[in-house]
């Protein structure tokens, strides 16, 4: 049942959208494992790693995509779920390093030997396993999400004042985890990882990995919110979107699909942010940030909203524009450039770079799908139909 969904949710463009993902999956680790250094076709490991960080933002731009585009929930805190689910596989790195730390404690992570901790604290329990790391990836962020949204949703609280409080939870969590009393690193985050799943992260071969596992993720993640947009709960979100108070009059919970989708959103959000750290090597308080989460949005706004396409698009563009123009006299430039880039795309492209080309497309193909049944009516014999002579 589920291949038939997938299979029927797909078009030419999320077909073709696929593809590329995964050829750029397969075929950049082995470009740069299998080809000699200094080769024209070789792609250095540090571009394997800069564009594993573009696919992690890919997918939680799908995530934000999936609530706004499609159910009308604009979220500026989904940041803070991306970070949970990085904190969530930095506890598991840290308890990797075990006496290779700087003060060789192989319990105690280098921070809390530093801070004179005398036992690790119970939340840091399980996370030598990554099993269990695996699991508070998706758990953590879920949790959090679905005890706001309860709330959130429960009270009817929608529009601009969502988006306020969304802001807020993610800015309360940016100043508890600064607190070096906290127990994640205060500051400086939890860094210096050594291993994952036994591998050195700084190897060439693990961060090709990570890339591959990262595109075959965004895959999954494209697949699962096109399954979802196009099936009739899919139709429910638009419908919430776009009449709330019509869906909730002819007998939908409202609250129960839109709790349901920003839950699924968040724990997407969480495996970005999981796949992220590794290839970045550091997660610290920054992530939760409200600015981060506010360009997360602004991707998807100059991607397309409600494509799902140009939301992953959006996000390798601008952050490509970021890594380009912050390395040069630019740099102090950025975020100015960045919220022209928004008002522009506001102004000009309001559907965004996909949609306003999809809009553009549109037209066309109806006219070749007119002319084609022509076509094909008068390879039948069949002629087009005549009006009627009218009587003096």
């Amino acid at each position: 049942m589920m291949p038939h969904v997938l299979t029927r949710s797909l078009d030419r463009a999320a077909t073709t959208f696929v593809v590329v993902v995964a050829a750029c999956g397969i075929l950049i680790p082995l470009s740069n494992l299998l080809l000699p250094v200094g080769s024209v076709f070789q792609v250095p490991t540090y571009l394997v790693a800069l564009w594993g960080k573009y696919v992690c933002y890919a997918i939680l731009a799908l995530s934000i995509d999936l609530i706004w585009g499609y159910c009308g929930i604009l979220s500026l805190g989904h940041g803070a779920f991306f970070a949970l689910g990085g904190y969530a596989m930095g506890m598991y790195l840290m308890r990797q390093i075990g006496t290779r730390g700087v003060y060789g404690n192989p319990i105690l992570p280098d921070f809390m030997v530093f801070l004179n901790w005398q036992k690790l604290p119970w939340y840091w329990y399980g996370f030598d396993m990554f099993p269990f790391a695996a699991l508070m990836v998706v758990v953590v962020p879920g949790l959090l999400a679905f005890g706001f949204g309860w709330f959130a949703f429960r009270s009817r609280v929608t529009g601009v004042y969502l988006s306020i409080i969304t802001q807020a939870m993610t800015y309360a969590l940016l100043l508890a985890f600064f607190r070096n009393d906290f127990g994640f690193g205060g500051n400086n985050g939890l860094t210096d990882f050594k291993d994952i799943l036994g591998f050195n992260v700084q190897a060439d071969g693990t961060r090709a990995a990570l890339f591959a596992l990262s595109c075959l993720f965004l895959i999954v993640a494209f697949l699962l919110c096109r399954a979802i947009v196009t099936s009739k709960l899919g139709k429910v979100l638009i419908a919430i979107r776009d009449a709330e108070s019509r869906t909730r009059f002819i007998g939908y919970r409202v609250e129960s699909y839109k709790l349901f989708v920003f839950t699924l959103s968040a724990c997407m959000a969480g495996v970005a942010g999981a796949l992220y750290v590794p290839q970045v090597g550091i997660i610290n308080p920054s992530e939760f940030a409200p600015g981060n989460s506010i360009e997360a949005v602004i991707w998807v706004a100059v991607g397309g909203r409600g494509t799902l396409i140009g939301a992953a698009l959006g996000a390798i563009v601008v952050n490509y524009a970021k890594t380009f123009f912050t390395s040069g006299v630019l740099a102090p430039y950025w975020l100015f450039m960045l919220g022209a880039l928004f008002i522009l795309v506001t102004l000009l492209l309001p559907k965004g770079i996909v949609g306003t080309f999809n809009s553009w497309r549109m037209p066309m193909r109806q006219k070749t799908i007119a002319a084609d049944a022509v076509s094909a009516a008068r390879e039948d014999g069949v002629s087009e139909p005549k009006m009627a002579e009218q009587g003096p």
